[in-house]
């Protein structure tokens, strides 16, 4: 039996030039998993956290509510906002949206977290199934980002004039937690397609995303990034899969996906743009060299995740 593992990892990740205090990230989802674990290591700069999300109240199997996630935000040390709605409605984005500017002033960083899965092959896959991965995937990830847009602008105009002043080199950004679009070959994988076609599409239109607005708010001032797993994530739905109780113990824990977020945000990295990022690429870029902490059991060998050459071969 190896060792429990350790809690936190071995070297914390640094701190970047462009400090989250007093930023306002408005992230889709949160309430538990990667985009909670990605909600406390922004509060822990200080950044104020407006979460949209469904979970109003406690889930009968699964833990916490946008509720307790924000007392989570504020435990941190950052100012939390719940705002319980649903990614697939306008109404509901818009006012996620306004509830930000209104409580907070605006909106400086979009995290794209929300994402549903269901990995059937194509003749088993129901549409009302596929219909929920494209609304929340790709529709969410699209709609919420677009109606950030104005804010970010302004949040990036601001940022270009206190930043002339004050020597700052704070960047608004959207970060999607979606994959690579290419191989190692540099092309579309056909194996990815071959194996859950639904899910494929679904999340390939959310780095789509990436790839187009990263373009289009180039010479806003506007960073746009996605952000991937090197490895499986120990999250409610993986645990829900077949056999997913014991995958989870070849898996990391969510705060490496949540730590290399907040060394994108916060500049540890540079100004990439347009990149599609895997967490411990980010963090060992970043000054972390040893990872060994973030594994769920600590010495067993790691699944890679899906949509990485690594995991064609696993």
């Amino acid at each position: 039996m190896s060792e429990q593992p350790s809690t936190r990892p071995r070297h914390a990740p640094p701190v970047g030039p462009r400090e989250l205090s007093g930023r306002t990230v408005l992230m889709s989802g949160g309430s538990r998993g990667i985009g909670h674990a990605i909600a406390v290591a922004l509060a822990a700069q200080g950044a104020n956290l407006v979460l949209l999300a469904k979970t109003d109240a406690p889930h009968a199997t699964l833990p916490g509510t946008v509720h307790s996630a924000v007392a989570d935000v504020e435990a941190a040390g950052g100012r939390g906002l719940a705002v319980v709605g649903d990614l697939r409605s306008d109404e509901d984005v818009d006012r996620a949206v306004a509830a930000a500017v209104e409580t907070f002033g605006g909106v400086d960083v979009v995290v794209n977290n929300a994402s549903a899965i269901d990995l059937s092959p194509t003749e088993s896959l129901s549409m009302k199934r596929w219909d929920l991965m494209h609304d929340i995937n790709v529709r969410g990830t699209f709609r919420l980002s677009q109606a950030a847009m104005p804010h970010l602008r302004a949040s990036a105009r601001a940022a270009a004039a206190d930043g002339a002043e004050a020597g700052s080199s704070w960047r608004p950004q959207i970060l999607t937690l979606s994959p690579p679009l290419t191989g190692a070959e540099g092309r579309l994988e056909p194996e990815w397609f071959g194996r859950h076609l639904g899910y494929t599409m679904a999340k390939y239109g959310m780095s789509m995303t990436t790839l187009g607005l990263s373009r289009e708010l180039a010479d806003d001032g506007v960073l746009v990034n996605s952000l991937w797993p090197a490895t499986l994530i120990d999250t409610a739905a993986v645990r829900a899969m077949p056999g997913g109780e014991e995958l989870i113990r070849s898996a990391r824990r969510p705060q490496i996906v949540a730590d290399a977020a907040r060394a994108v945000l916060t500049g540890a990295v540079g100004e990439a743009c347009g990149e599609f990022l895997i967490d411990e690429q980010v963090l060992e870029s970043s000054g972390v060299a040893d990872l060994r902490g973030y594994a769920v059991e600590e010495g067993r060998e790691l699944i890679p995740d899906a949509f990485l050459p690594a995991a064609l071969d696993a």
